[in-house]
């Protein structure tokens, strides 16, 4: 299974949405909250070349995007496969 990273705040209702999609896909993620750990949003903006909300989603270090991203993904039935890898 891959390793799949996800950047969030505790108050943002598409970062719950996004873990939500994962989750019911059977996803094991790391979440790197940015309010509890201020210092990796730069790392975060770093990664998603220069994106600076969140969620940032990354799978084996692709950038995915963010919720919308993640979901259009799934829709385009692209985001299993990724899953699988």
């Amino acid at each position: 299974m891959p390793s799949v990273t996800i950047y969030s705040r505790q108050s943002c209702p598409y970062c719950h949405m996004a873990k939500d999609l994962l989750r019911k896909k059977g996803v094991a993620f790391d979440e790197v909250d940015i309010e509890r750990e201020p210092q990796r949003r730069a790392e975060m903006i770093d990664r998603a070349g220069g994106r600076t909300t969140v969620p940032q989603i990354f799978i084996d270090g692709r950038h995915v995007g963010g919720c919308d991203d993640l979901y259009a993904l799934d829709r385009a039935s692209g985001l299993d496969p990724l899953l699988a890898a």
